[in-house]
């Protein structure tokens, strides 16, 4: 099989470069297909589309994709790089490679994937720029008889998409904004508000991170900024403007990532809801909602000993030392007073410039307090 289809990429590119306009490939999705054609669209979400297939190496494929995208590379990062190299001294001999890669690649995908898909599947192929990549497995599996779609541009016309919508998307919407000082449960509001069937806006989720010192999701890393613009994207798009949608307040820099300047400009513009809860109460919920750095003392005091710098080495150490002989409660609350509600504070007062806002006290977190709480923002 791999033989044939090294055979076939080969004949197919080079009557592609020497006939533009050939037959295998068709602009319009209507009508039956010939065997070998396949669609070209503009369209990253082609609705007709059933799977999406990045053919991108696994490094590319990493800083952004798709969201929901299939990574199934033709050209790993090696191969990629050593064909790269190649075609810069002895573009024949490149292109050779290329093929007998590409080819047995290909195989590998229609032995462990597409093999057991029917007639009524339906991708959409993308690479870099809609180029050789992409193109190879288009060719591959429209000979076999799928109906196959090809991103013109690739990943690029994608990613202007994204750049396109995070400009425009964020001015359709009614935003409704969760503040309050850390601890006091917004992101368990925010999901509250979810189960009731309210728009969210989850940014920290996206970023795998709850946006403080010690906000990185135990055991995950942050997306790259490219693919956490891809997912606010996606979710934004699926959003219904005619209703709210409720948002956690954030500094602009969650972790690593950063809020695209629409969407952050207009969050500083949006009403607001100001959650107050006590310090003991907080106190409790930061230790229930950060049990791995309690598992983890050593890391934790590395993280606390870089805040010298804004507090001293004195208050550091003395923190430090709390943590290691387990005095939770005592810690936790001197980090929060100490560092955190100043930090919260000097952001809110920088980025909040809508005046109007609702202030909510709330006894405790408990659900019979929660519900409450939901009675009184959403009868707004």
């Amino acid at each position: 099989m791999r033989s044939a289809i090294m055979s076939l990429l080969l004949r197919r590119n080079l009557y592609l470069r020497i006939t533009p306009l050939c037959h295998c490939v068709s602009t319009s999705p209507e009508g039956n297909l010939k065997a070998g054609e396949y669609i070209v669209t503009s369209n990253p979400h082609e609705p007709l589309a059933t799977d999406v297939i990045d053919v991108r190496t696994q490094a590319e494929f990493l800083e952004d994709h798709i969201p929901g995208a299939i990574n199934m590379p033709v050209l790993d990062n090696k191969q990629r790089h050593d064909v790269g190299k190649l075609y810069n001294e002895l573009p024949f001999e490149a292109r050779k490679t290329g093929a007998q890669i590409i080819s047995h690649n290909i195989g590998h995908h229609i032995e462990q994937y597409f093999q057991n898909k029917g007639q009524e599947y339906c991708p959409l192929i993308y690479c870099w720029r809609g180029g050789q990549r992409s193109r190879s497995l288009a060719i591959v599996l429209s000979q076999i008889g799928f109906k196959v779609y090809m991103l013109h541009g690739g990943y690029k016309t994608y990613r202007r998409k994204v750049i396109q919508d995070l400009e425009e998307l964020p001015q359709q919407f009614d935003f409704r904004i969760i503040s309050g000082l850390t601890g006091t449960g917004k992101t368990l509001i925010l999901h509250r508000l979810q189960e009731l069937g309210e728009q969210v806006l989850d940014l920290e989720s996206a970023a795998h991170h709850k946006g403080s010192l010690l906000g990185l999701w135990h055991g995950q890393q942050q997306p790259s900024q490219k693919y956490w613009e891809s997912v606010i994207r996606r979710e934004l798009s699926q959003f219904d403007t005619s209703k709210p949608v409720w948002v956690e307040s954030e500094s602009r820099r969650i972790g690593n990532c950063v809020i695209p300047t629409e969407l952050f400009e207009k969050l500083c513009h949006s009403p607001r809801s100001e959650i107050n809860l006590s310090v003991g109460e907080r106190v409790k919920h930061i230790i229930r909602d950060y049990p791995n750095w309690i598992d983890d003392v050593d890391s934790l005091c590395q993280i606390v000993w870089a805040l010298r710098v804004h507090v001293g080495e004195k208050k550091a150490q003395f923190w430090c030392d709390l943590a290691r002989q387990q005095r939770w409660d005592e810690f936790v609350e001197y980090i929060l007073v100490e560092h955190y509600d100043k930090s919260y504070s000097m952001s809110q007062k920088k980025n909040r410039k809508h005046q109007t806002f609702d202030k909510h006290f709330l006894a405790d977190l408990s659900d019979e307090s929660i519900n409450e709480l939901m009675d009184n923002l959403l009868k707004k």
